[in-house]
């Protein structure tokens, strides 16, 4: 306790979320540290992507826990740490989004359906805001997607507009809502051309990105900053159509990756945004997975430290970690899962997204220690 509040700040960020909660009940200090001190909340997260690998398990897409990856004796992703019940999300049945930063974007109701709700929430606070939507519904809303710009520091929600295209129901227009500063949904312009299929979780520099799902020569991508579409040239010689493809973010490159052959994963990495000719391929050996699940599908979730990529079965339970420099696999020890997706966990509140004058509401009532 003699220690200086930089130096007791220092320590703390460095720790587990769950060991922060633990640390909240030690004493009045250390409770107001870590639940109203601006410097611990900025020094968390400017290390958060590094301080433990996390992610966001769904279970039939409607129920999600928060768990960390934890190394022990050196040896990484060896240990997970539930985060529960200390993550409350603000409903049940709740579809996720995407992520940003630590928010979290819920929607709530069928999403083909005429009513529906999307949610902001950063569950580590118990925080949430309920996003406005148009009184009526004027068409079919397929696909939601949650981005951020760095270069305005806005938030920003994307919906794609179905209609009926050939007598079949395809996405046809964008809009977008941009949290704290207006509550209109705008819309913003036409798909290139009409889509099957929804966002993909890759965004990079607040670009969000697609594919048709019938085609596999382009990717297109969305300027949360801008509010522009264009097309990115695909690698050339892809063989399997787009729905066999999955784009993902992976050490803030745009990556394709093609998971469909038994006996190896081929990634590709684009090592300039924007640039087709840096598109590099990475293939990587399933040999070293374990027999009973190595023909499966293994989707990219995020790098690692020292260069590891987190894959998770597709649509299954189990998460591997691939070693480049050893170019081995290692089974890593989850709870269960549906689906798994890259969170950076974070203690800004949502006022920081919505404003302070918005109302911010709780799943769980604020507790202050007197």
């Amino acid at each position: 306790m003699d220690l200086s509040r930089e130096i007791m700040l220092e320590i703390l960020s460095r720790l587990s979320i769950k060991s922060i909660f633990y640390c909240k009940t030690v004493c009045k200090l250390w409770y107001s540290l870590l639940t109203s001190d601006p410097l611990f909340v900025d020094m968390y997260h400017k290390r958060s992507s590094s301080n433990f690998p996390s992610l966001l398990l769904s279970v039939n897409g409607f129920k999600h826990f928060f768990v960390e990856l934890k190394a022990i004796n050196s040896q990484p992703l060896t240990r997970t740490i539930a985060l529960s019940p200390m993550f409350h999300l603000p409903s049940p049945g709740m579809i996720l989004i995407g992520s940003c930063n630590g928010f979290v974007c819920f929607l709530k109701g069928w999403n083909y359906g005429l009513v529906h709700s999307l949610y902001i929430s950063n569950p580590l606070l118990s925080e949430y805001y309920k996003v406005k939507m148009p009184k009526r519904e004027k068409k079919i809303c397929g696909a939601y997607a949650f981005c951020f710009s760095e270069a305005s520091g806005q938030y920003k929600v994307l919906r794609l507009g179905y209609g009926k295209f050939d007598g079949r129901l395809k996405a046809t227009e964008l809009e977008v809502c941009t949290l704290g500063v207006d509550e209109k949904w705008r819309y913003v312009g036409e798909v290139p051309e009409p889509l099957w299929r929804s966002f993909s979780n890759a965004n990079i520099n607040g670009f969000v990105h697609w594919m048709n799902s019938e085609k596999n020569d382009s990717i297109y991508s969305f300027n949360s900053l801008t509010e522009e579409v264009k097309s990115l040239l695909a690698p050339r010689g892809l063989r399997p159509p787009s729905y066999n493809l999955t784009l993902a973010e992976l050490g803030n490159c745009l990556c394709l990756c093609d998971s469909n052959n038994s006996e190896y994963i081929d990634i590709w990495w684009m090592k300039e945004y924007g640039i087709a000719e840096s598109w590099t391929k990475t293939r990587i050996l399933k040999d070293t997975i374990q027999p009973n699940i190595r023909s499966d599908r293994f989707i990219p979730i995020s790098t690692w430290k020292d260069g590891e990529i987190l894959m998770q079965q597709d649509r299954g339970m189990q998460v591997v970690s691939y070693n480049p420099k050893e170019k081995k696999f290692t089974k890593v020890k989850v709870y269960f899962g549906y689906a798994a997706t890259r969170y950076i966990p974070s203690f800004y509140s949502l006022k920081t997204v919505i404003g302070e004058s918005s109302h911010v509401s709780y799943t769980h009532p604020k507790i202050d220690i007197v």
